[in-house]
């Protein structure tokens, strides 16, 4: 795994800087209850949706939980893209970091089960810290590590579908948009830092000849 087959990209810094600061705007928001009543405006039109929704919502949601990172670990390792293994395995430490010991710390906002009268729960807690969501910080974190590896299509795919698992943690009732946002912006973050810290393999068409030939 010699260095001129890896590259750094600009875009990572630009989504590592664009990432935190919308987490950090959003952290603020939620500490000074600056956007509530939009928030829960919101919330109320997706926690709303149809029941018939529930179980393929409840299915797309468990896309974000700490497993996944290692499942795709796992798969990237088998294909010999030892770089993107490893920042998948990396990005569930992150994510627990940048939760547990920064964000949690900085804001603590309960759960619509406990804030917001009439929220409609759908096997998901009461109590407990919502901001900010986990499922999102996992599911954005991956589709930033995932992003060089994919087609312009197959990437707006996958950011679709993180999109929509995202959202099923507010349709759900465990999270306010809020939520899921700080969560979304600071799984960007993550994914874009790690990136930068090992890097990103280069794809033949991007590799010289000679590169190739090694």
């Amino acid at each position: 795994m010699t260095s001129h087959r890896v590259r750094r990209r600009g875009i990572d810094l630009w989504l590592a800087i664009y990432g935190t600061a919308l987490a950090a705007l959003t952290a603020w928001a939620v500490d000074q209850d600056a956007f509530d009543r939009v928030d829960r405006l919101l919330f109320d039109l997706l926690n709303s949706l149809p029941e018939r929704l529930h179980r393929p919502l409840w299915v797309a949601q468990l896309i974000g939980v700490l497993g996944v990172p290692i499942a795709v670990a796992a798969v990237a390792a088998a294909t010999r893209r030892f770089r993107l293994a490893l920042g998948s395995v990396l990005l569930v430490p992150a994510k627990l970091v940048v939760e547990r010991e920064i964000l949690k710390q900085l804001v603590y906002q309960q759960r619509p089960g406990a804030r917001i009268p009439g929220a409609i729960l759908r096997d998901v807690p009461t109590a407990g810290s919502a901001f900010p969501s986990g499922h999102a910080m996992i599911l954005f974190g991956m589709v930033t590590l995932l992003s060089p590896y994919l087609s312009g299509r197959a990437l707006g795919g996958l950011f679709g579908f993180a999109a929509v698992a995202t959202a099923a943690r507010v349709y759900l009732g465990a999270h306010s948009p809020a939520d899921v946002i700080g969560g979304a912006a600071a799984g960007l973050a993550i994914g874009a830092v790690l990136n930068l810290l090992v890097g990103v393999s280069r794809s033949p068409r991007e590799q010289s000849p000679r590169e190739r030939i090694r």
